[in-house]
């Protein structure tokens, strides 16, 4: 898929709306008036599986079965992608196999299992999970399906800023948190296609900010130390995910670990929902930059809420 289109990006929503949640949009006056904007949250913790990802996943294996005979799917993942993965595919009766990093977060592990994944663990290193993952598909023949280097993944990903601008009318800004890039991908393309004047950010933990850094460079870069709270957030782009953000996003902010407790508190405490780390690291991006949002209407992704509650970092 080296051509996205507002059509194809229609037809993605279309095919995954059965397997999805519409997920509602939140607001609140008081994170209004601490910030200076008018903040639309659209709330993909509640999606199925408990993030955004359901929706790539979904329409990765809906393709991919559309192919032909499917014998099954594999990726790696630290735990969101795994679930969505592992939940997409058993709505279709498919097998799915997970590689996940012995350092992923034991709610996360669970769930997959308990989404009828098959867990198999590995080294906490990406060359880890990629040999782990190729040694499953040659034996079972499951196809992979990266968790965001991925065309299919990329635009699932895109539906949920397609339902934010079908609920809201006009949004000045939509920010997404960036790791592996199919979320802000998906949502650049998203508000290219729908959102008219709006622009696409991205928000990034300063202790892994390898997009920003890319951006600037011009070309893929990553990082040496993933010492992050926001644990969804340390993968780094990838050859499909670049691009699209190289030629739609302009600015990336980056915030530090303090500023995504504070903004992940301040969730938990005023809107009384659950979310991860990674998903106030874009509400964190507002308080980084205020002026740049002071009077705008602003929609904010919520990646998902997928979080270890006994390692919650303001209990």
């Amino acid at each position: 898929m080296s051509t996205y289109t507002p059509e194809l990006l229609r037809e993605c929503h279309r095919k995954i709306h059965p397997f999805i949640h519409r997920t509602p949009v939140l607001t609140s006056h008081l994170l209004n008036e601490l910030t200076g904007a008018t903040l639309f949250f659209k709330c993909e913790n509640f999606q199925k599986g408990g993030s955004y990802k359901m929706r790539g996943a979904t329409h990765a294996v809906l393709l991919k079965k559309e192919e032909g005979d499917l014998p099954g799917v594999v990726t790696h993942s630290s735990g969101n992608f795994a679930q969505a993965l592992s939940l997409a595919a058993r709505s279709l009766n498919i097998p799915a196999y997970i590689v996940m990093p012995e350092s992923a977060p034991e709610v996360k592990k669970r769930a997959v299992a308990q989404y009828g994944g098959s867990v198999f663990e590995c080294k906490p290193t990406l060359e880890a999970r990629e040999a782990e993952a190729a040694r499953i598909g040659k034996e079972t023949g499951a196809i992979f399906i990266h968790p965001s280097n991925d065309p299919m993944v990329m635009m699932g990903q895109g539906t949920a800023a397609l339902e934010l601008f079908e609920d809201v009318d006009v949004l000045d800004h939509i920010i997404a948190p960036v790791g592996g890039g199919g979320l802000l991908g998906g949502t650049a393309l998203a508000t290219a296609f729908f959102g008219g004047d709006c622009e696409a950010i991205g928000a990034e933990p300063l202790a892994v900010d390898d997009a920003y850094r890319s951006l600037k460079a011009g070309r893929i870069l990553g990082n040496k130390k993933t010492d992050t709270i926001a644990d969804g957030l340390k993968t780094v782009l990838g050859s499909y995910t670049f691009p699209v953000i190289q030629k739609y996003i302009r600015t990336i902010v980056r915030v530090d670990e303090a500023e995504i407790i504070q903004a992940m508190h301040l969730i938990w405490e005023r809107m009384k929902i659950v979310v991860e780390p990674s998903s106030a690291v874009a509400l964190a991006a507002v308080f980084k930059d205020p002026d740049r949002f002071k009077d705008k209407r602003v929609g904010i992704v919520i990646s998902g809420g997928n979080v270890d509650l006994t390692k919650l970092p303001f209990a």
